[in-house]
Formats: C-alpha cells, sequence, structure tokens
C-alpha cells in the first residue's frame, strides 16, 4: 500500500459523520410516531405517506451502505468502493422514488438537499475509486 496524503483520513472521517448523520435521519424517520407526523404540515405527510417501501429500503441502503463504506476507507479496505456504490445507488433510487413517484409537491428545500446528498455520494465513489487505484486502498 502507497502513503496516504496528510487529508485521506480526516476526510474520511468527515465523510463518516457525514453519512451518520443520514443514518440517524433514516431512524428518525422509520419510527416516527403518530404525534410527530401529526405535526407536520399537510404537504409533508402527503409526501411521507406517498414514498413506496421499496424508496425507504434504497435509503436504508444509501445511508448505511455509505457509513460502512466510509469505515472502510478509514480501514483502507478495497472494498469500501463497494458499498460507497451501493450507496450511490441507493441515493439514485431514494430520489426516483422521491421525485419522480410520488406525484406530491415537492418544497425547493428538499430538491436542495437531495441534490446535496447525491453529489457527496458521487465524490465518494470518486474518492475510493482514486483511493485504490493509488494503492491507498487494498
Amino acid at each position: 500500500m502507497s502513503p496516504l496524503p496528510k487529508w485521506f483520513k480526516p476526510l474520511a472521517v468527515i465523510a463518516l459523520i457525514w453519512n451518520l448523520m443520514g443514518c440517524a435521519a433514516y431512524l428518525i424517520d422509520v419510527t416516527i410516531t403518530p404525534e410527530a407526523l401529526a405535526q407536520m404540515t399537510p404537504e409533508q405527510q402527503a409526501l411521507y405517506a406517498s414514498r413506496p417501501t421499496w424508496a425507504v429500503a434504497m435509503t436504508a441502503i444509501a445511508v448505511w451502505g455509505g457509513a460502512l463504506g466510509c469505515v472502510g476507507l478509514l480501514l483502507r479496505k478495497k472494498w469500501a468502493k463497494g458499498a460507497l456504490l451501493a450507496s450511490l445507488l441507493g441515493v439514485i433510487g431514494q430520489d426516483v422514488g422521491l421525485f419522480g413517484l410520488s406525484g406530491v409537491p415537492i418544497d425547493a428545500a428538499v430538491y436542495a438537499m437531495q441534490g446535496m446528498v447525491a453529489v457527496v455520494a458521487v465524490l465518494l465513489v470518486v474518492f475510493a475509486r482514486t483511493a485504490a487505484a493509488r494503492e491507498w486502498i487494498a
């Protein structure tokens, strides 16, 4: 294995924290109480109810795959590439369910946040592929 650049581990830690925040958001989402759901706006409730189960499963793949992939980067394991690719595919699937099939008006903030999530997922796949090519992970 080649020596790591100084920025590799801090970047991998930041990426892990990002994905762990996604894991926390996912857990909050799937364990929401009826009382908390009732406090949402009617539009938010409609969007929440419109999501197909498979899209929620894709969210799980996105966040848990991303966290696993970042752990793999920190451990310098090549399998991190596969986990981060699965995470990206999960993000894409989640977005298809959210934006393509919900049939519910979606706030611009949701588009912005999901856009940022997708960009980070792509960048993490590129990061892992670069790390493998430069033999920072094996």
